[in-house]
């Protein structure tokens, strides 16, 4: 299905892929026409060949939330005291960044659920490093959302991007980056999956996980904003978050009290590396324990709830849903947000307040809520060595709002509240 790219030719392609060590795209070629000067020279005016009824090779009953290198990525930079103007979309692939780059200067480079980009340094000849994870930076901020496959197979859906898109403009105003605009983030996430359309899994097989990421990747020695960013935004398929998972079973968790994600002042109500580095040896060790993963308490009494490691928290008593309060410290997420409009709509009371440790031991159900973990019921939570059991199954209310939060997202139910945007 390989072929010839306008006034590109292939054996050039083919010198620059085995000259820089990058990933054979040969496969991903194919399915693309356009004109080629060199391997990143790809243009968002890219023509798919790929129909929509089109697959990638993938065993879709086997997706898991891990590493699917896929064909293309949207690219787009912009000066530190300008605005970003156009992108374009280029093969998936290494990104080049000077040593001196604010990203891997003054943040983190780790390895949590995202997926890998592969870098390249530039202007030195020892430092060559590769499948490096940016997550994201210190002077970095990311999003994530998700793409489904339209029931008639015609399309894709996204679920409240214009939401996502203003959260990176939040963070990034905080962490003193430019950032794109509304139109501008939206636009890039459509081309990445029109890009990937193959990527997308059959409906109810998964989705497609898109990431959008801005970095500060210019070049700095002293402890300043970058003078340049790069906004990227790459996608893979995915399935459940939580390894070891079908659908809705539970997952049992423990109450950390030394260990904090955020304090206050801090960055904890934007989608920074502070929100996640911090925790990842309290979250590594707690999955040694056999936990599947952490919740959070305050910083100063450490008696109130605040999050899971990437995900929101909430629990039930009777008809009353309670959620802790976002106060700067905890992450306003998207999903928690769009289950606190279906609850009541459904005629649950929801609160959005104080969450004391009591409060959780006295529930009746508990459950986590984020892009990654959709609805997720917890069967347990551990807290000083003392297991408190959950009501899970297919009657609990936590399995009800997950069916109206995915119906939705999926196109089987209306979407009467203007939620979902459509690509084709």
């Amino acid at each position: 299905m390989l072929r010839l790219l306008g006034r590109g030719k292939l054996s050039s392609i083919l010198t620059e892929l085995v000259s820089s060590s990058r990933r054979p795209v040969l496969s991903r070629l194919g399915g693309w026409a356009t004109s080629f000067s060199s391997y990143s020279s790809a243009s968002s005016s890219l023509q798919p060949l790929w129909a929509d009824d089109e697959y990638a090779d993938v065993n879709w009953d086997e997706l898991g939330f891990s590493v699917v290198p896929t064909d293309y990525m949207y690219v787009m930079k912009c000066a530190r005291d300008d605005t970003f103007s156009s992108g374009r979309l280029n093969p998936y692939g290494n990104i080049e960044l000077n040593p001196s780059s604010g990203v891997l200067n003054y943040g983190q480079v780790t390895s949590d659920h995202s997926m890998f980009i592969p870098v390249r340094l530039i202007h030195s000849s020892t430092l060559i490093c590769t499948n490096l994870l940016l997550r994201t930076v210190q002077q970095g901020v990311f999003e994530g959302l998700k793409a489904y496959r339209k029931l008639d197979g015609c399309g894709f859906m996204l679920f409240r991007p214009v939401e996502n898109a203003t959260r990176m403009q939040m963070g990034a105003d905080r962490m003193c980056m430019p950032s794109p605009s509304a139109d501008q983030f939206i636009d890039a996430v459509k081309e990445t999956v029109l890009a990937n359309r193959r990527w997308v899994p059959p409906q109810g097989k998964g989705s497609l996980y898109i990431r959008p990421l801005l970095i500060g990747s210019g070049p700095v020695l002293g402890l300043a904003p970058a003078p340049e960013y790069t906004f990227l935004v790459y996608a893979a398929p995915v399935g459940n978050y939580f390894k070891a998972r079908e659908g809705m079973a539970p997952i049992n968790l423990v109450v950390e009290d030394e260990v904090h994600r955020a304090t206050p002042g801090g960055t904890g109500g934007v989608k920074t590396i502070t929100n996640y580095a911090p925790v990842l040896k309290a979250q590594l060790l707690a999955k040694h324990n056999g936990f599947t993963d952490i919740l959070y308490v305050d910083p100063v009494k450490k008696k109130y709830l605040e999050e899971a490691s990437s995900s929101n928290i909430f629990i039930i008593k009777g008809n009353v849903i309670s959620t802790p309060a976002t106060q700067g410290t905890i992450l306003a997420g998207i999903t928690r947000r769009s289950i606190i409009e279906i609850a009541r709509d459904s005629g649950y009371m929801v609160l959005e307040r104080l969450v004391a440790i009591e409060d959780l031991i006295d529930a009746d159900e508990v459950f986590c809520t984020g892009t990654a973990v959709v609805v997720s019921p917890v069967g347990s939570v551990t807290y000083h060595g003392q297991r408190f059991e959950y009501r899970t199954g297919a009657e609990t209310v936590s399995q009800r709002l997950y069916k109206s939060l995915t119906d939705i997202q999926m196109g089987l139910a209306e979407d009467t509240k203007g939620w979902t945007v459509e690509v084709a």
